[in-house]
């Protein structure tokens, strides 16, 4: 998040006094002051000449008043702007609202282009690049305290995993990140051209296009995406970023391990990463992903895939110029050639003609061919899994390394076996989930064998789509099954039932995967585990995999069972019990985390997160969710993606030190009747709010949660089928937006404050703050949340309940948690311990004011509408008006579900 500045420079007085008091002291980058002047000039050039000067006047009347009220801190100032939006007919209220939108993404993109042109100067400045949170200097740390031998083995097994979801939080079109990304490039081309000359002008041109592509694009999908438009979106992400990237991380990590040594000999970095999905394979309350959207998931990712390993080979197979006479085959590859010659002799015979005396380059051109026949399904020269092609890399790899190429051998070569090693030719690792409560009704129905539903025959086909993914690609490209709400053993065992029901003795090879979310699960997660490993499936698969088992947990449904702080406590305390059960029974336990993007689902930063998670929770594997903007924002662009690997690999590296796990134990140790005090308080605390008579519908009606249900951000419902009458089976997501989009956050941080009090001792506070990675983290994500919250606006929204009672239970629980928060952090504002981060919330607050004044004018329009004896129903204007207003705060807040 950062700044914020003009549509285009102020032209009165007035207008560059105050946003001038209002920068002063940002300490805002030159060059990104630059970049969003010039995009905002842009912008302000567009509505001009696409509403007239009336449009950029209404737009800079509302901008200046919703600045002034956030530096004045004055209710006259906030009433000025709260009635300039009001003011506004609804059309042009709808305009302004999708301008500031638009501001909001071009000061997305300046960040995330400040964010990139940094990390390119640190790389170029030796020792910059070294920080303390890189895979190089944890490893370096390690060594220290474990030795040579140890610190490499725990290198070897190191793994990253993040799962891809389509929980739909992503608020933007496709069409309008495609149109942002483009914008990227031109700002790349402009910062690279010369000032004042014809490339400059062309970039300046071809952006000022773009802006108006981006102005004159509908904001809001017309209709839901479909499971199939999900995967798709997906795809993009590995096609533009991560299946380069990746092998990039490697080697980089590579460098600085080994110095001028990389690159000539055979890399210590293994290929660490391992990618996930849900999309297309979740159906947990999502009836449109069926067993035919699973199959199609898996053959679009593998055709992604497959066309981008064929162009790797085609690519570096090029640049083999190698003559026979310096850098003879070996038998192996020799054998390669004359084994496809011998199958395609005119095919041969080609590239003999191209590339006459060159063997190892004529070798990568006849594996590109056989990847191309992998995609095609020409099962004469098609690989039939991926281990053949990695032994064929391998054998050329070799090869060229005896011959005296090394640097070919360990530099092209060895980025495409990378490449293999990570996506297969699966691409991402398709994991299924569903409700433990389907496999029981499913089952139910089997056992009475007295025919079976249509539900409970897609059940059984998901299992047959699974052994046909894994027929075709291998076991890596699907087989983990997630079971959602596990609440007993027998739910885990259910799933291999079903399997047998579907296809007997040929079920699929199944790794079930329990999934405890809520509060009672979490404490009775040990117990079911170790009841589970009982079993024969589980026995039989964990001896086939060195005794792995893997764990998932959920964030967001605890979260919203206990509240915030009760659930960071009892996921703590899950995660130590399981380890230590594991840690006793000899297996290898890897916790799959359920993060969400929002800090209430578990959000915040990844690395710090993994630091503070407890001994033998994670020993060198991390695995978690990504989902919704989260995935575009981590992973869109290159140098960013690396960075995010790097940092996140570099956590998991040293989770498991001695030093740092000692420092966890021993400080939940010291502090566990701290914990316990706020476990108690902040649970007491949430359930006052949230368990009050009518909590249900005054929460429906303070925000926009029902509205938010209309927004075609993704294929899966809202809620799952009970009405807002009950919370009990109301999404997490939706639970987080709403409470975002009203301003007041409260799914981050409510019972904080109260669990604090409770507490009372500030000294010891302060002391657990330093030393408890836990409270810490915790403290720190809350700060954040409450750094977005304004309690101005949240005012406005709870006005609209007519529940005094509830509405001063938040804003004191509020008051009392901001006070907390600032004592333990220090200074005498939130985030005073974190510039930067303090610096991008206070630039953009006042932008987001705007929008979210033209939400609260829509959403009482609405609520008065839904009142209204003679039934005239929701106007469509004021319902577009309010969408509008959701995705212009969604793309100005950023973590928004």
């Amino acid at each position: 998040m950062t700044p914020a500045h003009s549509f285009s420079e102020p032209t009165n007085t007035e207008a560059i006094r105050v946003i001038g008091r209002f920068e002063a002291g940002r300490g805002i980058p030159d060059a990104m002051r630059t970049d969003v002047r010039m995009l905002g000039q842009l912008l302000g050039q567009v509505l001009r000449e696409a509403g007239g000067d009336d449009l950029f006047e209404d737009v800079e009347r509302l901008r200046l008043a919703t600045i002034q009220a956030y530096d004045e801190e004055t209710s006259d100032a906030f009433e000025r702007a709260a009635a300039i939006a009001e003011s506004f007919t609804v059309a042009r209220a709808d305009e302004v609202a999708r301008a500031f939108t638009c501001y909001f993404h071009l000061v997305n993109l300046a960040e995330e282009h400040q964010r990139v042109r940094v990390l390119r100067e640190r790389a170029g400045q030796p020792g910059r690049e070294d920080a303390a949170d890189t895979v190089a200097t944890a490893y370096a740390r390690l060594r220290t305290e474990v030795g040579d031998e140890e610190a490499r083995r725990r290198l070897e097994g190191l793994r990253f995993h993040p799962v891809f979801t389509a929980h739909p939080t992503e608020a933007r079109r496709r069409a309008v990140s495609s149109s942002i990304r483009r914008l990227s490039e031109l700002l790349t081309q402009h910062d690279a051209a010369s000032e004042g000359g014809s490339e400059e002008h062309r970039a300046r041109r071809r952006m000022l296009e773009e802006i108006d592509t981006l102005w004159r694009t509908a904001p809001l999908r017309s209709q839901k995406p479909s499971p199939t438009d999900e995967v798709r979106t997906v795809m993009g992400v590995f096609d533009e970023t991560l299946f380069t990237t990746v092998p990039h991380v490697y080697r980089r990590i590579d460098d600085a391990l080994r110095g001028e040594d990389s690159g000539a000999t055979a890399p210590v970095v293994p290929a660490f990463v391992r990618v996930g999905s849900w999309v297309g394979g979740d159906r947990d309350g999502n009836p449109f992903v069926t067993a035919s959207v699973t199959r199609e998931a898996s053959q679009i990712a593998a055709d992604h895939v497959l066309r981008g390993l064929e162009r790797a080979l085609d690519r570096i197979g090029r640049t083999l110029t190698l003559a026979s006479d310096d850098t003879p085959p070996s038998v192996e590859v020799t054998a390669l050639w004359e084994r496809f010659a011998a199958a395609e002799p005119n095919l041969a015979a080609e590239l003999a003609t191209r590339s006459p005396d060159e063997p190892h380059r004529r070798v990568l051109l006849v594996l590109a061919r056989r990847v191309a026949a992998t995609r095609h399904g020409d099962s004469t020269q098609a690989y039939s899994r991926p281990e053949e092609l990695l032994a064929d890399l391998r054998a050329v790899q070799s090869s060229l390394a005896d011959a005296g190429a090394k640097r070919h051998a360990f530099g092209g070569v060895q980025h495409l076996i990378w490449q293999v090693e990570t996506y297969g030719f699966h691409l991402t690792e398709l994991e299924v989930r569903q409700h433990s409560q389907v496999h029981a009704k499913a089952l139910a129905e089997l056992d009475a064998g007295e025919g079976v539903s249509a539900q409970t025959e897609e059940v059984l086909e998901v299992f047959r789509a699974i052994a046909d993914i894994q027929n075709d690609r291998g076991l890596r490209a699907a087989g983990r099954y997630v079971v959602s709400f596990t609440q007993a053993a027998s739910d885990l065992a259910n799933v291999h039932r079903l399997a047998r029901y579907a296809l007997g003795d040929d079920a699929p090879v199944l790794d079930v995967v329990p999934l405890f979310e809520t509060f009672a699960d979490l404490q009775a997660a040990p117990g079911i585990l170790a009841e589970a490993v009982t079993f024969p499936e589980f026995r039989e698969r964990m001896a086939a995999t060195g005794n792995r088992l893997e764990v998932m947990l959920g964030y967001s449904d605890s979260s919203k069972d206990v509240g915030p702080v009760a659930a960071n406590l009892a996921l703590y305390e899950a995660q130590e019990k399981i380890a230590r059960w594991a840690q006793e029974s000899d297996i290898e336990l890897t916790l799959f985390h359920g993060r969400g993007g929002a800090l209430g689902r578990g959000g915040g930063p990844a690395n710090s997160a993994i630091l503070a998670q407890p001994p033998h929770s994670v020993d060198g594997r991390f695995k978690l969710t990504e989902q919704g903007e989260v995935i575009f924002a981590r992973y869109g662009e290159p140098a960013i993606a690396m960075r995010h690997i790097d940092q996140v690999a570099a956590a998991t590296l040293l989770a498991s030190s001695p030093t740092e796990e000692e420092r966890t134990s021993r400080a939940a140790a010291r502090y566990a009747e701290v914990a316990s005090i706020m476990d108690a308080a902040s649970r007491e605390r949430f359930f006052s709010l949230v368990k009050a008579e009518g909590f249900a519908p005054w929460f429906a009606t303070v925000t926009p949660m029902e509205e938010i249900g209309l927004l075609a951000l993704g294929s899966r419902p809202a809620r799952r089928g009970l009405s807002v009458e009950s919370l009990e089976d109301l999404r997490a997501i939706p639970w987080v937006f709403a409470w975002t989009q009203a301003r007041i956050n409260l799914a981050g941080w409510f019972g904080l404050g109260a669990a604090l009090d409770a507490v009372g001792d500030e000294e010891l506070l302060v002391e657990a703050y330093r030393e408890w990675p836990l409270l810490r983290t915790m403290i720190d994500n809350v700060a954040m949340s409450l750094a977005k919250t304004d309690e101005r606006i949240a005012r406005q929204y709870l006005a609209l309940g007519d529940r005094d009672d509830l509405a001063q239970l938040v804003l004191d629980e509020l008051a009392t948690t901001r006070r907390w928060v600032i004592r333990l952090t220090g200074g005498e504002s939130l985030l005073e311990n974190k510039p930067v981060l303090q610096r991008a919330v206070q630039l953009r607050s006042p932008y987001v004011d705007a929008l979210s004044l033209l939400q609260l004018r829509a959403l009482r329009a609405l609520r008065s509408a839904a009142e209204d004896p003679t039934g005239s129903g929701a106007d469509p204007e004021q319902q577009r008006l309010l969408l509008l207003s959701v995705s212009g705060v969604a793309a100005g807040l950023q973590n928004t579900g």
